[in-house]
């Protein structure tokens, strides 16, 4: 396992471990409040109830976010509707796991279609909310950058900054990178390596390098396309390792003028 690798496994501990904690501030927040009717309940069985329900909610909705990452830079759907979608998808179980939990020691009816939508808005008000505040308040960073032309430092010689992140097995020469969720996947001749840092950032370290941002999730070192596909209207970049850049339609006059097609 590489350096950056077991940084990066323990960034995702200690996100989780942060995300379970404010779940749980927020679970209690919601007991004291008592929303919905459960302020009737005792104090003790809404604290238990409520950061339950918030730590299940957070193992349903943070897949959430996986799913915007890549449906985002797949077909370049904005990313508020993208969210939008994601938790009122992401409701659907949750409300089945909240109906289940109000039934616990006893039978589980089937709820009609009006209990169950009503339940759905409830539920969807708070999963909704907490999801929306994640989003809003961006722990890890939001998204890329805009289109970027890294042209070569007046100092040709001087080492991109941003490859003294990779494991010196990979060596120097960087042909793309390429977004993955929170994550960086740098491509070089030699192999590839997850980074944890936004897009944006890297390519802001690559100033002694030539090279475009062809996608929203895709940076293209020049030297390193070999050829350029067309499939009907969309273009894609053959890197010298066999890997496919895809071009996105509003960069791709910028690449023209650049000399690139």
């Amino acid at each position: 396992m590489t350096g950056s690798t077991q940084a990066g496994g323990k960034h995702i501990v200690r996100k989780i471990v942060v995300d379970l904690a404010i779940m749980t501030v927020i679970g209690v927040i919601l007991a004291l409040i008592g929303p919905f009717g459960s302020f009737e309940l005792p104090l003790a069985m809404r604290l238990v109830s409520w950061v339950a329900f918030a730590w299940i909610g957070y193992a349903i909705y943070s897949p959430v976010s996986l799913l915007v990452s890549r449906l985002h830079a797949w077909l370049e759907l904005p990313t508020a509707g993208l969210w939008l979608a994601g938790a009122m998808l992401a409701t659907f179980p949750m409300t089945a796991v909240v109906w289940i939990m109000n039934h616990i020691g006893g039978p589980v009816p089937w709820p009609s279609l009006e209990r169950f939508f009503e339940l759905y808005l409830y539920v969807f008000v708070i999963g909704g909310g907490i999801t929306g505040f994640f989003v809003l308040t961006d722990r890890d960073g939001g998204n890329p950058a805009p289109l970027a032309d890294t042209a070569p430092s007046p100092n040709a010689l001087d080492v991109p900054r941003f490859l003294d992140r990779l494991p010196p097995q990979l060596g120097t020469q960087l042909l793309a990178l390429e977004m993955e969720d929170h994550y960086v996947r740098a491509h070089t001749a030699l192999g590839s390596e997850l980074v944890l840092m936004r897009l944006g950032d890297a390519i802001a370290e690559l100033t002694a390098i030539e090279g475009m941002q062809v996608h929203r999730s895709w940076w293209v070192a020049r030297d390193a396309v070999e050829d350029v596909r067309r499939e009907d209207r969309n273009l894609r970049l053959l890197l010298s390792n066999g890997i496919e850049a895809p071009v996105s339609r509003n960069r791709a006059n910028d690449l023209r003028d650049a000399g690139w097609l």
